[in-house]
């Protein structure tokens, strides 16, 4: 038999309510116990601490208990039936820590602007690496190399997105020997098959050998790189990127020989190439594994959400270049303004996690909750939006060679940042198909009016980012709006 948890006066009143007591009846002696206050009793800091009745039914859960159990022996429909009783039943206080609480999600600045410093050099390599990227136009009136470069880039982020997400399961499990494992075998396969792509590409257009060459050394960096992030290595490749950076800065008082410049090129692979062996190498000692290894299949849809990404950002550059034909020089600012702007955003990332738990621990409702990270979202796209438009605007200003920054480039360049963010905080609590759906849909989408050519690609990518903007921001508000999703 079940009935409301009586209570003698005084019993669960918070220390700091001055409101006089209310009479309450006791059990009757002959009752018999309710399984429900015994529940409640045993769990009673967790329920009092609860801002939703959903997180009681999340906690209920994670102790094993399933629908069955919970009708057999408390007489509730399920966990959500029996979740909204104990919230009813039992009162809300929080009480203050015992000590100090340390925030998991505080990181330094410092770090992330390095990050995104190693993100931005590699594109160097373009300027150093110039003479064998020329050429006269293709036969779709794209500048020598081009297709090569791009069908390369995007096979390898493909994989290297996957790739990563794999040995960062395993370093979640503190596995740091299978993670290192996985590296050594998945790296190289990524860097030939990135090669391989750019070759089937670029083996039609016999003017372009020396593109598919720089596409084979971009495939076989990119796979050195993951190996020292995944690792945070970041200081190892910004060592192994210095003969790039030289070569770039030399050229702008003097173009070396082609082969100097070639050297340099084989020398920043090479460190790279080498620093990456070496911290796979150190983790041999490591224990090895024994347990179940994480589906590979878990790492799909990070490799579609990479895809999806690197369709969108080529697009900032491509369209301009289609726009202002193949002998125009295009420096693309908007794309080196997102990968500078990679830095602030994976800060500002950390920042919201972190306000957000911030929000969970001082509310008391669900609106309240929800009004604080509501608050943080809109504080740290704003942020991230402002420093994208200053690289943005900076960029067009230093680099005055290449598309001017109008109205409807700048627009656009904002939409597509916001989808990039949120995609971002979607992927970081774990809504990846989610993310990977929605930016995928807007790439095929930019693709045709790119090719259809009814609009501008500027004005194209302002009408599909602009609506993938809002449908994230829709499913950001939602999804992370619930203060089971920050537990």
């Amino acid at each position: 038999m079940s009935g409301p948890l009586w209570l003698v006066p005084g019993e669960g009143k918070d220390r700091t309510d001055d409101l006089p007591d209310v009479p309450r009846p006791q059990r009757p002696q002959w009752a018999a116990p309710d399984p429900v206050d015994e529940l409640a009793g045993r769990m009673g800091d967790l329920i009092a601490a609860a801002v939703h009745p959903d997180e009681i039914a999340a906690i209920i859960e994670s102790d094993g208990m399933s629908d069955d159990q919970i009708k057999l022996t408390y007489g509730r429909e399920n966990s959500f039936a029996l979740a909204e009783e104990l919230y009813e039943r039992v009162p809300r206080r929080y009480p203050e820590p015992d000590r100090v609480l340390t925030d998991p999600w505080r990181v330094s600045l410092l770090g992330c602007l390095l990050r995104a410093l190693v993100f931005a050099l590699p594109g160097l390599a373009y300027v150093v690496g110039s003479h064998l990227l020329s050429g006269p136009p293709d036969s779709r009136g794209l500048p020598a190399g081009t297709l090569p470069l791009l069908a390369g880039a995007l096979a390898g982020w493909v994989w290297n997105q996957a790739l990563a997400h794999r040995a960062y399961s395993w370093l979640g499990l503190g596995e740091r020997w299978p993670a290192a494992r996985s590296l050594a075998v998945g790296a190289p396969l990524g860097a030939l098959f990135g090669a391989g792509v750019a070759w089937a590409v670029g083996v039609a257009d016999a003017d372009a050998p020396g593109a598919v060459a720089f596409a084979a050394g971009q495939a076989v960096y990119l796979g050195a790189a993951t190996a020292l992030l995944v690792f945070g290595q970041e200081r190892w490749l910004l060592c192994a990127l210095a003969p790039v950076g030289l070569g770039a800065a030399l050229m702008a008082v003097y173009v070396p020989p082609d082969p100097v410049r070639e050297g340099l090129l084989v020398l920043s692979l090479g460190a790279a190439l080498a620093l990456a062996a070496v911290t796979v190498w150190r983790c041999r000692s490591e224990p090895r594994h024994d347990g179940p290894a994480p589906r590979a299949v878990a790492s799909v849809p990070y490799g579609l959400f990479g895809l999806a990404i690197g369709v969108l950002v080529l697009h900032t550059a491509l369209g301009d270049v289609l726009r202002y034909g193949a002998h125009a020089e295009v420096a693309a600012p908007a794309a080196v303004a997102l990968t500078l702007s990679m830095g602030p955003a994976e800060w500002l990332l950390y920042r919201y996690r972190s306000r957000a738990v911030a929000g969970l621990r001082a509310s008391t409702t669900f609106a309240a909750f929800w009004r604080a990270t509501s608050g943080a979202l809109a504080r740290c796209l704003a942020c991230y939006l402002a420093v994208l438009a200053l690289l943005g605007g900076v960029g067009s200003a230093v680099w005055r060679q290449g598309p001017p920054m109008d109205w409807a480039h700048a627009l656009g360049l904002l939409c597509l940042g916001t989808v990039l963010w949120t995609a971002l905080l979607l992927q970081a609590f774990g809504a990846v198909p989610v993310a990977a759906a929605v930016c995928g849909l807007a790439a095929i989408a930019q693709t045709v009016l790119l090719v259809a050519g009814p609009l501008s690609p500027a004005v194209a990518q302002l009408i599909v980012c602009g609506v993938a903007a809002l449908v994230l921001g829709g499913l950001v508000s939602v999804l992370l709006g619930r203060a089971t999703a920050h537990r």
